[in-house]
Protein backbone atom coordinates (compact mmCIF):
# COMPACT_ATOMS: atom_id res chain seq x y z
CA UNK A 1 0.00 0.00 0.00
CA UNK A 2 1.23 3.48 -0.98
CA UNK A 3 2.21 5.49 2.00
CA UNK A 4 1.46 8.92 2.44
CA UNK A 5 3.71 11.63 1.91
CA UNK A 6 6.06 12.68 4.68
CA UNK A 7 4.85 14.77 7.24
CA UNK A 8 6.74 17.77 7.23
CA UNK A 9 7.04 20.89 10.08
CA UNK A 10 6.31 23.50 7.78
CA UNK A 11 8.41 26.73 7.86
CA UNK A 12 7.08 28.11 4.40
CA UNK A 13 5.78 30.95 3.96
CA UNK A 14 1.86 32.07 5.28
CA UNK A 15 -0.67 32.31 2.81
CA UNK A 16 -1.71 35.40 2.06
CA UNK A 17 -4.10 35.51 -0.92
CA UNK A 18 -6.87 32.60 -1.19
CA UNK A 19 -9.96 31.52 -4.12
CA UNK A 20 -12.76 29.57 -2.98
CA UNK A 21 -14.79 28.46 -5.53
CA UNK A 22 -18.19 27.66 -4.61
CA UNK A 23 -20.56 29.50 -1.86
CA UNK A 24 -22.51 26.83 -1.09
CA UNK A 25 -22.56 25.68 2.58
CA UNK A 26 -19.26 24.37 2.80
CA UNK A 27 -17.58 27.09 0.00
CA UNK A 28 -19.39 29.59 2.35
CA UNK A 29 -17.66 28.59 5.67
CA UNK A 30 -14.42 28.02 4.11
CA UNK A 31 -13.98 31.72 2.64
CA UNK A 32 -15.43 32.80 6.27
CA UNK A 33 -12.77 30.82 8.20
CA UNK A 34 -10.12 31.97 5.82
CA UNK A 35 -11.59 35.99 6.34
CA UNK A 36 -11.49 35.35 9.91
CA UNK A 37 -7.71 34.09 9.62
CA UNK A 38 -6.82 37.34 8.28
CA UNK A 39 -6.45 36.61 4.77
CA UNK A 40 -7.37 38.14 1.31
CA UNK A 41 -10.45 35.74 0.19
CA UNK A 42 -12.03 35.83 -3.42
CA UNK A 43 -14.72 33.49 -4.11
CA UNK A 44 -16.18 32.40 -6.65
CA UNK A 45 -19.45 31.50 -7.69
CA UNK A 46 -21.58 30.36 -11.26
CA UNK A 47 -23.20 33.83 -11.63
CA UNK A 48 -23.64 36.86 -9.70
CA UNK A 49 -27.13 35.58 -8.14
CA UNK A 50 -25.14 32.68 -6.15
CA UNK A 51 -22.00 34.52 -5.52
CA UNK A 52 -24.44 37.24 -3.45
CA UNK A 53 -26.54 34.47 -1.67
CA UNK A 54 -23.11 33.30 -0.49
CA UNK A 55 -22.57 36.73 0.71
CA UNK A 56 -25.69 36.66 2.46
CA UNK A 57 -24.82 33.39 3.93
CA UNK A 58 -21.77 34.43 5.34
CA UNK A 59 -22.79 37.89 6.85
CA UNK A 60 -25.67 35.82 8.67
CA UNK A 61 -23.09 33.51 10.09
CA UNK A 62 -21.20 36.44 11.08
CA UNK A 63 -24.53 38.64 12.79
CA UNK A 64 -24.77 35.01 14.83
CA UNK A 65 -21.26 35.66 16.27
CA UNK A 66 -21.94 39.07 17.28
CA UNK A 67 -25.16 38.50 18.83
CA UNK A 68 -23.88 35.18 20.76
CA UNK A 69 -20.65 38.30 21.72
CA UNK A 70 -18.06 36.10 20.33
CA UNK A 71 -16.92 39.01 18.06
CA UNK A 72 -17.45 42.80 17.39
CA UNK A 73 -19.50 43.98 15.20
CA UNK A 74 -15.60 46.11 13.71
CA UNK A 75 -14.46 42.55 13.42
CA UNK A 76 -17.60 41.58 12.07
CA UNK A 77 -17.07 44.64 9.29
CA UNK A 78 -13.11 43.71 9.17
CA UNK A 79 -14.15 40.32 8.09
CA UNK A 80 -16.23 41.15 5.57
CA UNK A 81 -14.19 43.22 3.98
CA UNK A 82 -11.62 41.19 3.25
CA UNK A 83 -14.09 38.99 1.13
CA UNK A 84 -14.87 39.82 -2.19
CA UNK A 85 -17.56 37.84 -4.55
CA UNK A 86 -17.35 37.59 -8.08
CA UNK A 87 -18.41 34.92 -11.02
CA UNK A 88 -15.33 35.45 -12.95
CA UNK A 89 -13.02 32.72 -12.19
CA UNK A 90 -10.37 34.78 -14.03
CA UNK A 91 -10.15 36.92 -10.80
CA UNK A 92 -7.89 34.13 -9.09
CA UNK A 93 -5.12 34.51 -11.27
CA UNK A 94 -2.92 35.89 -8.25
CA UNK A 95 -4.24 33.49 -5.67
CA UNK A 96 -2.07 31.70 -3.76
CA UNK A 97 -3.94 29.09 -2.85
CA UNK A 98 -7.08 27.97 -4.38
CA UNK A 99 -9.82 25.47 -2.94
CA UNK A 100 -12.86 24.49 -4.91
CA UNK A 101 -16.07 23.49 -3.17
CA UNK A 102 -18.51 22.87 -5.89
CA UNK A 103 -20.59 20.03 -5.97
CA UNK A 104 -19.90 16.21 -5.62
CA UNK A 105 -19.45 15.62 -9.31
CA UNK A 106 -15.96 14.51 -10.70
CA UNK A 107 -17.26 15.81 -14.10
CA UNK A 108 -17.75 19.52 -12.87
CA UNK A 109 -14.66 19.59 -10.45
CA UNK A 110 -12.46 18.31 -13.53
CA UNK A 111 -13.63 20.97 -15.45
CA UNK A 112 -12.59 23.60 -12.75
CA UNK A 113 -9.45 22.32 -12.37
CA UNK A 114 -8.60 22.61 -16.15
CA UNK A 115 -9.37 25.94 -16.24
CA UNK A 116 -7.49 26.70 -12.55
CA UNK A 117 -4.35 25.43 -14.19
CA UNK A 118 -4.78 27.89 -17.05
CA UNK A 119 -5.96 30.74 -15.00
CA UNK A 120 -3.65 30.53 -11.76
CA UNK A 121 -0.56 32.55 -12.43
CA UNK A 122 1.72 31.36 -9.56
CA UNK A 123 3.62 28.01 -10.46
CA UNK A 124 3.75 27.29 -6.47
CA UNK A 125 0.18 27.68 -5.88
CA UNK A 126 -1.18 25.46 -4.53
CA UNK A 127 -5.15 23.82 -5.85
CA UNK A 128 -7.16 22.16 -3.64
CA UNK A 129 -10.11 20.60 -3.25
CA UNK A 130 -12.61 20.28 -0.51
CA UNK A 131 -13.86 16.77 -2.03
CA UNK A 132 -15.76 14.14 0.05
CA UNK A 133 -14.68 11.17 -2.11
CA UNK A 134 -13.24 11.79 -5.78
CA UNK A 135 -9.82 10.01 -5.88
CA UNK A 136 -7.10 13.48 -5.93
CA UNK A 137 -5.38 12.09 -8.72
CA UNK A 138 -8.04 12.35 -11.40
CA UNK A 139 -8.29 15.83 -10.18
CA UNK A 140 -4.77 16.25 -10.84
CA UNK A 141 -3.97 14.63 -14.08
CA UNK A 142 -6.41 17.10 -15.91
CA UNK A 143 -3.90 19.68 -15.15
CA UNK A 144 -0.14 20.40 -16.10
CA UNK A 145 0.81 20.85 -12.84
CA UNK A 146 -0.44 17.91 -10.78
CA UNK A 147 1.92 18.24 -7.88
CA UNK A 148 -0.21 21.18 -6.49
CA UNK A 149 -2.63 19.34 -5.95
CA UNK A 150 -4.14 18.08 -3.01
CA UNK A 151 -7.25 17.48 -0.95
CA UNK A 152 -8.18 19.65 2.22
CA UNK A 153 -11.48 18.65 3.25
CA UNK A 154 -13.01 20.14 5.58
CA UNK A 155 -16.46 19.52 7.84
CA UNK A 156 -19.55 20.97 8.16
CA UNK A 157 -20.11 23.36 9.65
CA UNK A 158 -16.58 24.62 9.00
CA UNK A 159 -16.41 27.61 11.30
CA UNK A 160 -17.82 25.11 14.11
CA UNK A 161 -15.71 21.52 13.36
CA UNK A 162 -12.05 21.85 14.04
CA UNK A 163 -11.14 18.60 11.54
CA UNK A 164 -9.22 18.64 8.28
CA UNK A 165 -8.43 15.87 6.41
CA UNK A 166 -5.37 16.12 4.24
CA UNK A 167 -5.44 14.14 1.23
CA UNK A 168 -1.92 13.28 -0.54
CA UNK A 169 -1.88 12.14 -4.09
CA UNK A 170 1.44 10.62 -5.92
CA UNK A 171 2.26 13.12 -7.35
CA UNK A 172 1.36 15.99 -4.67
CA UNK A 173 4.90 17.60 -3.78
CA UNK A 174 6.39 17.86 -0.31
CA UNK A 175 6.30 21.73 -0.89
CA UNK A 176 2.44 21.84 -1.56
CA UNK A 177 1.40 19.61 1.62
CA UNK A 178 3.66 21.44 3.66
CA UNK A 179 1.52 24.73 2.36
CA UNK A 180 -1.70 23.18 2.52
CA UNK A 181 -0.68 21.89 6.13
CA UNK A 182 0.20 25.10 7.42
CA UNK A 183 -2.66 26.91 6.27
CA UNK A 184 -5.24 24.49 7.59
CA UNK A 185 -3.27 24.31 11.26
CA UNK A 186 -1.28 27.75 11.98
CA UNK A 187 -3.56 30.00 10.03
CA UNK A 188 -7.53 28.34 10.43
CA UNK A 189 -6.37 26.57 13.58
CA UNK A 190 -8.30 23.63 12.41
CA UNK A 191 -6.22 20.15 13.15
CA UNK A 192 -5.31 17.64 10.36
CA UNK A 193 -5.32 14.32 9.80
CA UNK A 194 -3.26 12.85 6.98
CA UNK A 195 -5.26 10.03 4.44
CA UNK A 196 -3.91 8.66 1.29
CA UNK A 197 -5.84 9.30 -1.92
CA UNK A 198 -8.56 6.46 -1.86
CA UNK A 199 -11.99 7.39 -2.01
CA UNK A 200 -14.03 8.43 1.01
CA UNK A 201 -10.44 9.27 2.54
CA UNK A 202 -10.95 8.19 6.66
CA UNK A 203 -13.54 9.83 7.78
CA UNK A 204 -16.33 8.96 4.59
CA UNK A 205 -15.28 5.60 4.33
CA UNK A 206 -16.25 4.63 7.82
CA UNK A 207 -19.61 7.58 7.99
CA UNK A 208 -20.88 6.39 4.65
CA UNK A 209 -21.42 2.48 5.21
CA UNK A 210 -23.31 3.29 8.30
CA UNK A 211 -25.64 5.91 7.15
CA UNK A 212 -26.75 3.58 4.64
CA UNK A 213 -26.89 0.39 7.28
CA UNK A 214 -29.37 3.19 8.79
CA UNK A 215 -31.51 3.65 5.30
CA UNK A 216 -31.62 -0.10 4.90
CA UNK A 217 -32.87 -0.64 8.74
CA UNK A 218 -35.18 2.33 7.68
CA UNK A 219 -36.64 1.13 4.29
CA UNK A 220 -37.20 -2.02 5.19
CA UNK A 221 -39.24 -1.38 8.05
CA UNK A 222 -37.07 -2.82 11.05
CA UNK A 223 -37.76 0.50 12.64
CA UNK A 224 -38.36 3.80 13.11
CA UNK A 225 -36.47 6.67 11.55
CA UNK A 226 -36.61 8.01 15.38
CA UNK A 227 -36.22 5.12 17.05
CA UNK A 228 -32.97 4.61 14.88
CA UNK A 229 -31.47 7.42 15.80
CA UNK A 230 -32.54 7.76 19.35
CA UNK A 231 -30.96 4.41 19.50
CA UNK A 232 -27.29 5.85 18.43
CA UNK A 233 -28.17 9.06 20.52
CA UNK A 234 -28.88 7.66 23.35
CA UNK A 235 -27.18 4.07 23.27
CA UNK A 236 -23.54 5.23 21.50
CA UNK A 237 -23.34 9.17 22.75
CA UNK A 238 -23.55 10.39 19.18
CA UNK A 239 -24.61 13.81 18.94
CA UNK A 240 -27.00 12.88 16.07
CA UNK A 241 -28.55 10.01 14.74
CA UNK A 242 -27.51 8.76 11.16
CA UNK A 243 -30.78 9.39 9.69
CA UNK A 244 -30.61 13.10 11.37
CA UNK A 245 -26.93 13.20 10.25
CA UNK A 246 -27.68 12.98 6.44
CA UNK A 247 -30.30 15.20 6.42
CA UNK A 248 -27.77 17.26 7.48
CA UNK A 249 -25.14 16.50 5.16
CA UNK A 250 -27.21 16.33 2.50
CA UNK A 251 -28.79 13.51 0.78
CA UNK A 252 -27.84 14.31 -2.92
CA UNK A 253 -24.13 14.63 -1.16
CA UNK A 254 -24.14 11.08 1.03
CA UNK A 255 -25.45 9.63 -2.22
CA UNK A 256 -22.64 10.96 -4.36
CA UNK A 257 -20.35 9.74 -2.07
CA UNK A 258 -21.10 6.56 -1.80
CA UNK A 259 -21.52 6.25 -5.43
CA UNK A 260 -18.00 7.07 -5.28
CA UNK A 261 -17.27 4.82 -2.71
CA UNK A 262 -18.80 1.74 -4.61
CA UNK A 263 -17.25 2.62 -7.83
CA UNK A 264 -13.93 2.32 -6.48
CA UNK A 265 -14.42 -0.40 -3.74
CA UNK A 266 -17.35 -2.62 -5.55
CA UNK A 267 -18.25 -3.68 -2.22
CA UNK A 268 -22.12 -3.77 -1.11
CA UNK A 269 -21.83 -1.42 1.51
CA UNK A 270 -21.11 1.53 -0.28
CA UNK A 271 -23.98 0.72 -2.64
CA UNK A 272 -26.87 3.33 -1.85
CA UNK A 273 -30.30 1.79 -1.27
CA UNK A 274 -33.29 2.75 -3.29
CA UNK A 275 -34.90 4.94 -0.79
CA UNK A 276 -32.19 7.27 -0.73
CA UNK A 277 -31.94 7.24 -4.54
CA UNK A 278 -35.97 7.86 -4.98
CA UNK A 279 -35.72 10.84 -2.10
CA UNK A 280 -32.70 12.39 -4.33
CA UNK A 281 -34.69 12.20 -7.69
CA UNK A 282 -37.52 13.61 -5.62
CA UNK A 283 -35.62 16.84 -4.27
CA UNK A 284 -36.37 15.75 -0.65
CA UNK A 285 -32.56 16.47 0.13
CA UNK A 286 -32.44 17.04 3.56
CA UNK A 287 -32.44 20.43 5.98
CA UNK A 288 -31.30 22.22 2.74
CA UNK A 289 -34.13 21.84 0.65
CA UNK A 290 -36.69 21.40 4.08
CA UNK A 291 -37.25 17.99 4.05
CA UNK A 292 -35.69 14.63 4.16
CA UNK A 293 -36.23 12.00 6.19
CA UNK A 294 -37.23 14.62 8.98
CA UNK A 295 -39.13 17.65 8.26
CA UNK A 296 -37.46 21.17 8.52
CA UNK A 297 -40.00 23.05 6.67
CA UNK A 298 -41.19 25.21 10.00
CA UNK A 299 -37.50 25.34 10.95
CA UNK A 300 -37.11 27.61 7.68
CA UNK A 301 -40.60 29.86 7.83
Amino acid sequence: MTEPAARTESNEASIERVGVIGAGLMGSGIAEVSAKAGLDVIVVEANEVAAETGRERIEKSLERAVRADKMTAEQQAAILDRLRFTAEMAELADRQLVVEAIIENENAKTSVFRQLDEIVVDPEAVLATNTSSIPIMKLAMVTRRPGNVIGIHFFNPVPVLHLVEIVTSLHTSPHTQAVAEAYSTNQLGKRVIHSTDRAGFIVNALLIPYILSAVRMFESGFASKEDIDQGMVTGCAHPMGPLALADLIGLDTTMAVAESLYAEFKEQLYAPPPLLARMVEAGLLGRKTGRGFYDYSAARA
